[in-house]
């Protein structure tokens, strides 16, 4: 049952005001705005929860994240009968999301209890070293402090209100707030009332996390200023990240902000692999450009393919597999219109050739590809902005020594892919230094849509792939965001909690 209302350290609130939701199937319903007195409150509730929640010992705080993975189980059928109604996402990938949220929790549970994520670090003393005696001095990861998350609009479970940024902060110790997506406000308050269930049913301070629901900008510019907010988790465009961000910075205090905000995602064809495989890589990349409507942050928006005969025959292939996908829904009304508003601008830059597509009314979207000579594409940094949806621009590189030049003019990317055979060893070598300091990750013979929640995992990259590119908002290394280091000098052993003495 939806209550169309807030949760506020443990209480559930209506607003001043209201906003209707936009499905893409059935009746829209209504949901409260937030205020700043909400964000005040949840605020300091969370300052008042963090000293308890941060000196709870690993076991209890992992029990407590599992129980909240449990709740959102339990209330599987309904979460998918929500998310179906207002994303117009498939159903196998609403279910295979629910279940990457719920692993990604377990995986911190257990990544807490083991412990190697306090890094704890520990010289004993020596009093009579000469010229000098020697502390004890003793290293530990400690929590931060409240931490302020952004649902993201295009991932409404794994990146939203209990998504990688809520779960990492939580297993860290640090209490969260999170603004939730109004494209999914029903969805994401169904895993409020999971989440509000574990805490009670595990004797957590109410204050550990509130959700405030909100259409408008004025909530999450004072969230992030708000002087209790210790750190910020976002997913999201561009524009907004970077506004929010310069807030951040801004403050009397700055704080981290944490933002996953775009990324092209390039995928370079080498010449063995494309004469080997050429008609499989184009239907591949096809596959993975259309994937989700080319809603993903990972969407391969760019392919570098070797001019000739062999890359016309992939090309072809591409097209004719794109030729086949039928009109996608969109998450919201507002991404369909920037899908089209970005395509327009790529072809209002008379640079790039426009090889197929057409334009589709209101919500929906079909798959759009252009074709760019590497000299042009070189030449229009235009055409290397992200457009969120099923767009590519297919770059015809004239040799390697251009396409090692496409290399070096990308901006910060979350992936780069390398389509290679074992005869494109010394071309692969001499890109992949280069990549190493364009993405965060960096795949062979692969497509980059698909992100494994596990321990070596990064998703982040150079800006304006994220806005920390030392971090990860997937795998087990995402909660050091939400730590930092403290040296403990000759502290006697009494004073320290269990996680706080050395080994």
């Amino acid at each position: 049952m939806i209550k169309g209302q807030h949760l506020v350290a443990g209480d559930w609130v209506s607003g001043d005001s209201t906003f209707e939701s936009s499905p893409s199937t059935g009746k829209p319903l209504v949901y409260p705005n937030g205020s700043t007195a909400l964000v005040d409150a949840a605020v300091t509730a969370a300052e008042a929860a963090f000293a308890s929640f941060a000196a709870m010992p690993r076991t209890d705080r992992a029990a407590f994240i599992e129980r909240i993975a449990d709740e959102i189980e339990a209330r599987g059928d309904e979460l998918t009968e929500m998310a179906l109604a207002e994303t117009g996402l498939p159903q196998a990938r609403l279910e295979g999301e629910r279940g990457r949220t719920v692993g990604q929790l377990r995986m911190f549970a257990e990544h807490i209890v083991k412990g190697d994520y306090l890094d704890r670090r520990h010289i004993g003393a020596l009093p009579d070293r000469e010229p000098i005696p020697r502390p004890d001095l003793y290293l530990v990861m400690r929590p931060m402090g409240p931490v302020a998350v952004f649902g993201a609009s295009n991932f409404p479970l794994a990146f939203s209100t209990a998504g990688g940024d809520t779960a990492s902060a939580l297993a860290a110790g640090c209490p969260v707030i999170v603004k939730g997506h109004p494209a999914h406000p029903g969805t994401g308050e169904i895993v409020v009332q999971a989440i509000d269930a574990a805490i009670k049913a595990c004797g957590v301070h109410p204050g550990v996390f509130s959700f405030i629901q909100d259409s408008g900008i004025e909530v999450a510019q004072y969230l992030v200023q708000h002087p209790l907010i210790a750190a910020v988790g976002f997913t999201g465009s561009l524009a907004a990240g970077r506004a929010l961000f310069d807030l951040c910075a801004a403050r009397d205090v700055p704080i981290p902000f944490y933002g996953e905000l775009g990324s092209i995602n390039p995928v370079f064809v080498l010449e063995q692999a494309l004469a080997n495989r050429g008609t499989d890589i184009g239907q591949g990349w096809a596959g993975s450009l259309t994937l989700g409507a080319g809603q993903f942050c990972t969407n391969p928006g760019v392919l570098i393919v070797p001019a000739g005969e062999a890359g016309d025959q992939l090309v072809t292939a591409a097209i004719d597999a794109l030729q086949a996908i039928d009109p996608q829904v969109m998450l919201t009304d507002g991404i369909a219109n920037a899908f089209r508003s970005g395509v327009a601008d790529w072809e209002s830059s008379g640079a790039a050739k426009k090889l197929f597509g057409e334009e589709c009314a209101a919500r929906e979207a079909t798959p759009v590809v252009f074709t760019v000579s590497g000299v042009e594409w070189l030449a229009h940094p235009e055409l290397a902005e992200e457009v969120f949806g099923p767009a590519g621009v297919i770059v015809r590189a004239a040799d390697s020594e251009e396409m090692q030049a496409i290399a070096e003019a990308l901006h910060g990317q979350l992936t780069a892919t390398l389509q290679m055979d074992s005869g494109d060893a010394a071309a692969a070598r001499s890109l992949i230094p280069i990549l190493e300091r364009k993405a965060g990750r960096i795949i062979a013979n692969g497509f980059p849509t698909g992100v494994e929640v596990a321990d070596p995992m990064v998703h982040s990259g150079p800006y304006p792939a994220s806005t920390n590119f030392g971090a990860s908002s997937v795998g087990s290394i995402a909660i050091r965001r939400f730590l930092r280091p403290v040296c403990y000098q000759d502290i006697p052993a009494e004073l320290l909690n269990e996680d706080l003495r050395p080994d």
